[in-house]
């Protein structure tokens, strides 16, 4: 099968987040991301070069389109495109809103930046969180740059949107820890940490929202080094949730 020119303006199409909601897929590209996600998402189209093909044969889509690497990159969003493209359908699934109460997972309120958030789902993976809450103002998790930006771990985090993380956590059982980041709040290092809980992540510029803000029960504070040094205002947001998430989980273990 060719690649029509109808079928690329669809995959270039989804770029946008109104075509990749209408049909209920997102677009993956380069061979180890692609590889990453087939069997966990199931795909309906796949593009890719005759080399790509030959040492896939197992590869399963509902279209599958050999192409030129000229061809492919008509059709892709990547400056250098890689041999493959796919399109998958996004999962849909009622999320757990209890889950908070049984293992740590995280809230995002107002992140952005699609590339700091596909980080975040990165971060989660490493560090064993498999389910992130965002808020309906949170970048798309599946955005063609913070898909490439989970480098593959969207395949295993479930990201949700809920309408407000607020009426979230006010549902959640009595006695879940819910727990933010704040340029006034305590040491880090100095609180022992919760096994379980949901843990809030800000907006780059403006932190975690007051609505939010007022219903966390631990309030940290990342410390720079020296104390009283001058030094920058804040942390990029998904450098400040590898340090946050680290320290979790170093506690946890017993380090």
């Amino acid at each position: 099968m060719t690649l029509s020119k109808n079928k690329q303006k669809y995959i270039r199409g989804l770029e946008l987040k109104k075509n990749r909601r209408a049909e209920g897929v997102f677009l993956a590209e380069g061979p180890k991301l692609v590889e990453d996600l087939m069997g966990h998402y199931t795909c309906r189209c796949l593009v890719a070069t005759p080399e790509w093909l030959a040492t896939h044969r197992t590869a399963t889509a509902d279209d599958i389109v050999e192409v030129t690497a000229e061809e492919l990159q008509r059709a892709s969003l990547q400056k250098s495109p890689q041999d493959v493209l796919a399109v998958f359908a996004q999962p849909n699934e009622k999320p757990a809103l209890d889950a908070p109460a049984r293992q740590l997972c995280l809230a995002l309120d107002g992140v952005q930046d699609p590339g700091n958030l596909g980080t975040i789902v990165r971060i989660a993976d490493w560090f064993g969180i498999e389910r992130i809450f965002c808020s309906t103002d949170t970048a798309d998790a599946f955005s063609p740059k913070a898909v490439q930006a989970t480098m593959g771990s969207i395949a295993r985090v479930r990201v949700h949107y809920v309408d407000s993380l607020e009426m979230l956590v006010q549902s959640l059982p009595e006695g879940t820890p819910v727990c933010g980041t704040f340029l006034d709040g305590d040491n880090l290092y100095s609180n022992r940490l919760p096994r379980q809980g949901l843990l809030v992540m800000g907006n780059e510029g403006k932190g975690i929202g007051q609505a939010v803000g007022r219903l966390c029960t631990h309030r940290l504070r990342i410390p720079n080094y020296p104390a009283g040094r001058e030094t920058s205002d804040s942390l990029n947001v998904a450098i400040a949730t590898a340090v946050v998430c680290a320290e979790f989980r170093r506690q946890a273990a017993g380090y």
